[in-house]
């Protein structure tokens, strides 16, 4: 049986717009998520005589989302323990989507590993069970987001003549569940939507695209503002906060 060894990516988020709370608790959204392929995690699963997780010493958490994508498929195939070592090198807590795309690759490295047939579509619904926007990383490609932002549509984009830069403030780390306690949802404000939004240039988006989380996290955290208009001192044409923080974007013309 071999190995499998995989590299989980992170995200973006180009606008996202909190439009209303559900009778379940979530809220819907729209955002477009974008991959981000220069900060990763390291992925190897093995086999092994029972499960464990082997982390870098950088994770403190034992329930990974790795453990549970695991236990997920294990509940619908007879798949035999492996060993899960994660190296974890992307930010924690900052608005990336690192630990949903751990979760993700681990769906699709089981997937491969086991040869259990499963296509796109059925890893994204497993996904869907693990987080909001786990299902996005199963395609990796720049897709619109709705509802809890599993609701996916793909989105031709073209970013080639821009360079993406991400950084995370030091030592600032967003809750979402606060972040959503204190947003304003976009139902209650006069803001173009999102696809019309995305519709305008570039240079046109710092305008007309935006973060709903933005102006409740910079009120507690300035140190994420104060990087965002950092990034525009520097020549960005466009930067933002990613998800509910606290990593921030820039967009450079090449």
């Amino acid at each position: 049986m071999k190995s499998m060894q995989v590299f989980p990516n992170i995200k973006i988020n180009l606008g996202l717009s909190v439009l209303r709370k559900r009778p379940d608790g979530y809220h819907d959204i729209e955002t477009l998520f974008v991959p981000y392929f220069g900060m990763t995690d390291e992925l190897e699963i093995v086999p092994s005589d029972k499960l464990r997780f082997v982390p870098s010493d950088n994770v403190t958490w034992d329930d990974d989302l790795t453990l549970r994508a695991y236990a997920l498929l294990k509940s619908d195939f007879d798949l035999p323990p492996v060993e899960i070592r994660l190296t974890k090198r992307s930010a924690v807590g900052a608005g990336l989507g690192g630990g949903s795309a751990d979760a993700a690759f681990t769906l699709m490295a089981l997937t491969e590993m086991f040869q259990l047939g499963l296509e796109d579509w059925q890893l994204a619904d497993y996904a869907a069970c693990l987080g909001s926007d786990c299902s996005f990383f199963v395609y990796n490609r720049p897709m619109l987001g709705e509802g809890r932002g599993d609701v996916l549509t793909d989105y031709d984009l073209d970013l080639s003549d821009y360079e993406i830069r991400v950084e995370v403030p030091e030592g600032v780390h967003v809750s979402t569940s606060e972040a959503y306690s204190r947003v304003i949802p976009r139902e209650r404000l006069a803001l173009p939507p999102l696809r019309e939004a995305l519709r305008y240039p570039v240079e046109m988006w710092q305008d007309v695209l935006f973060n709903d989380f933005e102006s409740s996290v910079f009120l507690l955290y300035p140190a994420v503002e104060r990087l965002k208009e950092r990034f525009y001192a520097d020549g960005a044409v466009y930067a933002s906060m990613s998800g509910s923080g606290s990593a921030v974007f820039g967009l450079f013309r090449k």
